[in-house]
């Protein structure tokens, strides 16, 4: 199905000097509904000696006698002690995607301010247990141009640019690093998901959390063996962005409609009820083969929408993966 997005008055976004009020405003309605619902998937938070078992080795003097690893110590003869797997703070990287099919809404946000949203949130939570965030952010364009790599001040910006933001810990860099996303200019052309997600592969990282946000309207082919790497390292959550109007089309007569990417116009005659049947099963099917990808690759999947509350679709997401857990069930 294409991208076309009804041309409308958009739901007016944020002036660039209103981003401190609103990202604000984000942080407090997180702190209300969604604190504490994501601590305590971790053992240890901050680096320590750890109590995870991990390998043996022979005994040194000075070592804890506490560890020693009798099992290994009578069957080897030689004294041996058990080493321990160092507790680690959680490292979560965002992967978001701000292409120009983001650059739409029909409900009460836009899409892009829903992806904005949704990285507040997953931030916040993120960096009140000490722990450490990075984000990689697309733009429209193609993937043409090498990675960036931001270094503070105005994040790079143009044609097919794909900037990295280290992960970092502290509320002071957590703020940074979501100015930066809001103060992304989406560029005109299409973007390559897989790319994005791609660079969360390379170079290797210690094993985290990985949360992609997109509305996944690329080919599934471009992005889902990208995925399914991310997966075997990382716990991978990834967050669908959805504007009504990509689902059904409303009955208003003749509508002109724009293809975000490519700038393709189109007059679409909506009064006609087979063709918003025929629009309404396409999209159906689009998002089954979104939904089976995503499943494929074992990542966690939440869908928000730009009509709803996704605040609230939120809580209900994080209280069922809990539930699920508790009941030795997941995804």
């Amino acid at each position: 199905m294409a991208r076309a997005a009804a041309v409308t008055s958009p739901t007016p976004r944020p002036a660039p000097d209103r981003s401190e009020a609103v990202l604000s405003r984000l942080q407090l309605l997180v702190t209300r509904k969604l604190d504490g619902l994501l601590q305590g998937d971790y053992a240890g938070l901050l680096p320590g000696p750890g109590s995870e078992a991990g390998e043996s080795r022979e005994y040194r003097p000075g070592d804890d006698v506490r560890r020693m690893d009798w099992p290994v110590t009578a069957r080897t003869t030689t004294p041996h002690v058990r080493r321990t797997v160092a507790d680690r703070e959680l490292e979560t990287w965002l992967a978001l995607d701000l292409s120009a099919s983001l650059d739409f809404g029909t409900g009460q946000w836009l899409k892009r301010e829903v992806v904005v949203a949704a990285a507040a949130a997953i931030t916040h939570l993120t960096v009140r247990g000490g722990n450490r965030i990075g984000a990689v952010i697309g733009t429209g364009g193609g993937a043409s141009a090498p990675a960036r790599r931001w270094r503070g001040g105005p994040p790079p910006v143009g044609p097919g640019v794909l900037t990295r933001l280290p992960a970092r810990s502290g509320r002071k860099e957590a703020q940074g690093l979501l100015r930066a996303v809001a103060g992304t200019a989406i560029q005109p052309g299409r973007g390559d998901l897989g790319a994005l997600v791609e660079m969360l592969n390379r170079p290797p990282r210690r094993r985290g959390v990985a949360v992609v946000v997109s509305d996944f309207l690329a080919p599934t082919e471009q992005w889902a063996r990208p995925l399914r790497k991310l997966r075997v390292r990382h716990d991978v959550l990834a967050i669908e962005v959805v504007d009504p109007r990509e689902l059904e089309l409303p009955d208003v007569g003749v509508l002109p409609v724009v293809d975000p990417e490519s700038g393709e116009l189109h007059e679409v005659q909506t009064a006609d009820p087979r063709l918003r049947q025929r629009y309404a099963e396409a999209a159906a099917a689009q998002r089954a083969a979104i939904a089976a990808a995503l499943r494929g690759a074992g990542a966690a999947h939440l869908r928000l929408r730009t009509d709803r509350d996704w605040l609230l679709d939120m809580v209900r997401f994080v209280a069922a993966q809990r539930h699920a857990r508790t009941r030795g069930t997941t995804r």
